[in-house]
């Protein structure tokens, strides 16, 4: 069955709404921390090659599925292939893009709270503007350890988030996502201009750029590169279904391979501003000696609060900050749980308000779950995990890589030979040098590389 939804309505519209969904808390607070762990800029080097060979040639397989298609992410499979049963590789990105909503929902609520606090002051109570920027980590670290571990606090929030999602989603694709996505992907890329400015303006700022951009290539290793794929692969949003079901609202003319490139490059882009942020204020303000203060929520919530407090207009780069982190989490779940709403539309031919209540409103309870688990409800555990860290764990280390290279295979070897050219030539109204090396990877290369960081995290969670 192919779906009745309208599409997109522009081509910025197409490149807003698909950037938006790969943009996210990979680039925001991963990326730093992975480019820290790894070496610096040799890290960054490998990573930019891993989103050449892997990240646009995966995104344009989903992409031509997707359009192909003309479905959802189960749907797109029983089109192309009918009587078949290789829809089930679908059912792999349709439930991983529904498992990581209920814990992205909850961190999305904790970047909320955070814009909040920025625009009230309360981020700033108990804090010594005297003092240098690591010595508030202990009141940043326990407002973050408080607000996370809270019964309340964090679950009212990720409520707020789900009410905002339900809202941006019933208005649909043109009205709602890529309206969303209009407004607010420039706004990202003008507030991360901005913040670079101030980053690189600080003393001492030329050293962080130097450890940042002057590659040393001894720090390469197979662990570097590993962990290259697999950030180009989670960042990208490779295999969650998300990519099939936008590319199912692209316009029939769309250019595959200059969307694919765009959006790559964009969200390498914003990885890339994010670390001429981040290294320069840390190295100017001390704090590269502390390789902890990089990792995820305590760069975000604990190192960069303190960076603000010794800047002029603390609260207003607070507020900028977080303002950034909400873009980036807003669009992101909107993409995430646009994959089961077009599911249930196109499956069960749901109208989309029913849709919408059927996949957010469940998020009121399995959401809250996941974030008590952390700290008010520590018996909320699967196999010593907090509910939280499981879904993260399940999803991120089993389900998306088995998904991408099930999707690998499908295309490369399922469909007929000249699915992929077909696809990026719009059926030969135009020649395409690159669909032919495409083809290759897809075939050949992406499904081994992906298969490699599969096995490196099953080995990684075997040894932990």
């Amino acid at each position: 069955m192919k779906h009745n939804e309208a599409g997109f309505g522009s081509k910025i519209g197409v490149i807003a709404a698909t950037v938006g969904s790969a943009v996210g808390l990979g680039n925001i607070w991963r990326f730093p921390s992975v480019v820290q762990s790894n070496g610096g800029s040799a890290f960054l080097l490998v990573y930019l090659g891993c989103v050449l060979l892997l990240g646009i040639p995966v995104m344009l397989a989903e992409f031509s599925l997707g359009r192909a298609g003309h479905s959802d992410a189960v749907g797109v499979m029983k089109n192309l292939t009918p009587g078949k049963k290789w829809w089930i590789l679908g059912v792999f990105g349709l439930l991983s893009s529904y498992l990581i909503l209920q814990f992205y929902m909850v961190v999305a609520g904790w970047s909320t709270e955070y814009l909040y606090q920025s625009i009230t002051g309360g981020l700033f109570e108990g804090v010594n503007f005297d003092a240098d920027a690591a010595g508030n980590s202990e009141v940043f670290t326990r407002q973050m350890n408080d607000f996370i571990t809270s019964p309340t606090q964090p679950v009212i929030w990720t409520n707020v988030m789900i009410i905002l999602n339900l809202v941006i989603l019933l208005r649909g694709v043109q009205k709602g996502i890529e309206k969303l996505s209009n407004v607010l992907m420039p706004l990202l890329f003008v507030l991360l201009l901005v913040f670079c400015g101030i980053s690189l303006s600080l003393p001492g700022a030329g050293e962080g750029v130097e450890f940042f951009l002057k590659p040393d290539f001894s720090k390469v290793t197979p662990g570097v590169v590993i962990s290259a794929l697999g950030q180009a692969f989670f960042s990208l949003s490779l295999g969650m279904g998300i990519l099939v079901t936008y590319a199912s609202y692209f316009p029939k003319d769309t250019m595959m391979t200059r969307t694919a490139v765009t959006v790559s490059l964009s969200d390498f882009g914003v990885a890339f501003l994010m670390g001429l942020i981040i290294f320069p204020a840390v190295m100017s303000f001390g704090l590269n000696d502390n390789p902890g203060g990089l990792a995820g929520t305590t760069l975000v919530f604990v190192t960069l609060p303190g960076i603000f407090t010794q800047m002029p207009c603390s609260q207003l780069w607070a507020i900028l900050f977080f303002l950034l982190l909400f873009v980036a989490t807003i669009t992101s779940t909107v993409s995430i749980a646009e994959v089961s709403i077009a599911f249930l539309r196109d499956r069960f031919g749901m109208k989309r308000s029913n849709a919408c209540l059927v996949i957010l409103l469940p998020l009121f309870v399995t959401s809250a779950i996941c974030s008590l688990s952390l700290g008010a409800v520590p018996e909320l555990q699967v196999l010593g995990l907090s509910m939280f860290d499981f879904l993260d764990s399940l999803t991120t280390n089993f389900l998306l890589p088995v998904s991408a290279i099930g999707l690998c295979v499908y295309v490369g070897w399922v469909l007929h030979r000249d699915f992929i050219k077909d696809e990026l030539t719009n059926y030969g109204t135009f020649r395409s040098r690159v669909a032919p090396v495409v083809q290759f990877l897809v075939k050949y290369v992406c499904p081994w590389l992906i298969a490699a960081i599969l096995v490196s995290q099953i080995i990684n969670l075997l040894e932990a």
